[in-house]
């Protein structure tokens, strides 16, 4: 039999087995989507964020914030994909409302929501997965949970030792997994992602040079 019309036809028998013989998990796809709002409603909300940093003087800050704009952005995307393999539409992202203060407010707001994510958001999304044996949905939400932990964890140094005056001891190039959204400051960098295992060649912001 043709390679490729084996594929399609196991394919067809298995969305068909799918289909027939299970239901979809509801509150996870539910849960999905509101994470898939969320992630991109953060990732617009800290770009923003650097901008007002730059403009405040705040250069290394707003690398920062530029890091984890694009770490979010990854975990909406890997969301997204994961509602459109059960057959659903992620359509446009619902992006919700938030203000663009001082970089003092900005961070105290930023460690606010990682915060809250990483302690009630995503442990309790991560347990619906699991109850409804929804493991793909279950390893999003974790890469999104463990990620929140480093954004919560560099925010917090930030916030103690950038504010008020010069920023000190804060990297201006940051490292971020494009597999699963996971970022590194230069002194943490490791050779794989510890959440996804991708090689760090392959990391946004890599450069032999930084090595």
């Amino acid at each position: 039999m043709n390679l490729i019309f084996r594929t399609i036809l196991t394919l067809t028998i298995g969305a068909a087995f799918w289909d027939c013989n299970y239901s979809k998990p509801k509150k996870s796809l539910e849960n999905l989507r509101a994470a898939y709002n969320s992630e991109s409603t953060s990732s617009e909300k800290y770009a923003k964020y650097a901008q007002a940093a730059i403009n405040e003087g705040f250069d290394t800050i707003a690398q920062l914030f530029i890091a984890v704009s694009k770490s979010e952005n990854i975990h909406a995307i890997n969301q997204g994909k994961v509602i459109e393999k059960f057959g659903e539409d992620s359509g446009i992202a619902k992006i919700g409302n938030y203000e663009v203060r001082s970089t003092v407010e900005n961070l105290k707001s930023a460690l606010k929501s990682e915060s809250y994510d990483m302690q009630t958001v995503y442990p309790r999304y991560i347990k619906v997965a699991e109850d409804e044996k929804a493991p793909e949905i279950a390893r999003a939400f974790t890469w999104a949970w463990e990620g929140e932990k480093k954004h919560f964890r560099y925010f917090r140094k930030v916030a103690a030792t950038g504010i008020p005056g010069t920023p000190v001891n804060i990297p201006f190039k940051w490292f971020i997994c494009p597999t699963c959204g996971n970022i590194y400051s230069p002194e943490e960098l490791m050779e794989k992602c510890d959440f996804c295992l991708t090689r760090q060649e392959n990391f946004f912001g890599y450069t032999k040079e930084a090595e």
